[in-house]
């Protein structure tokens, strides 16, 4: 395995603030070799024991990349929802995706549990993302070290008196603290020395990301959208739905966008098939991986291209035949897609960072042909609107919803 320049550079200047600080942050946008970066820094302080902390989906490819290294350490490679379950030998963590640890104001049960077992141990995080909803986030990022550079503010709420302008909110009728403004010209004082940023751009990536859309015309979705929309209830042989608050309004508006709804009674239904069989029809003979937000949706997928279907991405790429299907959350982060034709969205997320993230699955500093990403969208559902929430880089809320999500 040889390292590219930049990767030699800031592994050397990743260790050093190791050093020095007990911490270092890699804000590597996504394709430009993070991990084998993290691995070297370990290797560089001299770690023996490397507990390398990730996603379920991401755990293959951690791997591979650790027996590319060749490195002399032992590394334990465990997702987040198994790491209270690990020992505690180790002498080194690497925090994979670290911005899943930003939840405020009170921290996830992954962030307490990392704290509880690792807070004294050096580490590494990584993200391309750090701070993509607030930058309040980087509290619960950083606090489960004990180097963290914000360790005299015992919690969130003693931080923000110092670092978070709070505003008030009315939802549903009840007064709740907005902390999410935060003052990003004071963290960034703190925090400053503890980043490594690196961008696609510098290093190297030339291949463009062209965005299209494909508008499914099926005029029972955009009937039943206004109808739930004007009379909050729709009605089935199988049974009904009540939107009577604006987030159950929201999410089956959504569902009814890609020809699915759960029911009331727990049925799930399956509406339209037009979307699968529209992608079927353009995309023949190519190769195609797709992302879906709902389960039907996956069903609806499967029952359209049959037995070329694979959720492993090792798969698809030792196979030019199968098609790749990932629900978009599980399969925004880690994976590598740059060798498919193009990239399609059976449906949208609400995230930003499911956004950003998993387009960049189909890109790499070697790919040179155009990335091409199809947005599948039903004429009259709610997927344009979501799509310019999350384009410019903001979640598609409960409150942008009630603001902008009218038909």
């Amino acid at each position: 395995m040889n390292l590219r320049p930049y990767q030699i550079d800031i592994s050397n200047r990743g260790a050093a603030i190791v050093h020095e600080r007990g911490l270092v942050y890699l804000a590597m946008e996504t394709r430009t070799g993070k991990t084998f970066t993290a691995l070297t820094i370990a290797h560089l302080c001299g770690a023996r024991n490397v507990l390398f902390i990730t996603k379920l989906k991401i755990k293959p490819s951690i791997e591979t990349d650790y027996k590319a290294c060749g490195y002399g350490f032992r590394m334990t490679c465990t997702n987040y929802e198994q790491v209270h379950n690990m020992p505690r030998d180790f002498d080194f963590v690497i925090i994979d995706e670290a911005h899943s640890l930003s939840a405020f104001p009170k921290p996830s049960l992954r962030a307490l549990r990392i704290k509880a077992a690792y807070f004294h141990l050096p580490m590494v995080f990584l993200s391309g993302t750090p701070t993509p909803e607030s930058y309040s986030g980087i509290y619960h990022q950083l606090w489960v070290s004990a180097r963290s550079p914000f360790k005299t503010y015992n919690n969130f709420y003693l931080w923000a008196l110092s670092f978070v302008n709070k505003k008030m909110d009315i939802i549903n009728g009840h007064s709740v603290i907005n902390y999410d403004d935060a003052n990003r010209e004071a963290i960034n004082a703190h925090i400053a020395p503890l980043m490594l940023h690196y961008t696609q751009q510098e290093a190297g990536f030339n291949c463009p990301v062209n965005e299209h859309f494909v508008i499914v015309d099926d005029p029972q979705l955009p009937a039943l959208t206004r109808q739930l929309f004007k009379d909050r209830r729709l009605t089935f042989d199988q049974g009904e739905v009540i939107a009577d608050t604006p987030a159950k309004l929201m999410g089956k508006m959504h569902q009814l966008s890609s020809g699915t709804c759960i029911l009331d009674n727990d049925s799930r239904i399956i509406i339209s098939r037009m979307k699968a069989e529209e992608i079927k029809r353009q995309f023949v003979g190519k190769r195609i991986a797709i992302f879906y937000k709902f389960i039907l949706e996956f069903n609806v997928l499967r029952e359209a291209f049959g037995e070329a279907v694979t959720e492993s991405a090792e798969e698809f790429q030792a196979n030019p035949d199968r098609v790749f299907l990932s629900q978009i959350q599980s399969g925004r982060e880690g994976i590598a897609l740059h060798f498919a034709d193009a990239l399609i969205y059976y449906s949208i997320d609400y995230s930003a960072v499911s956004y950003w993230q998993s387009r960049a699955r189909i890109q790499a500093l070697n790919r040179d042909t155009a990335a091409n990403i199809y947005w599948v969208f039903t004429k009259g559902g709610i997927e344009p609107k979501i799509y310019k929430a999350v384009s410019s880089k903001k979640d598609f809320t409960l409150s942008w919803f009630m603001r902008h999500g009218g038909i």
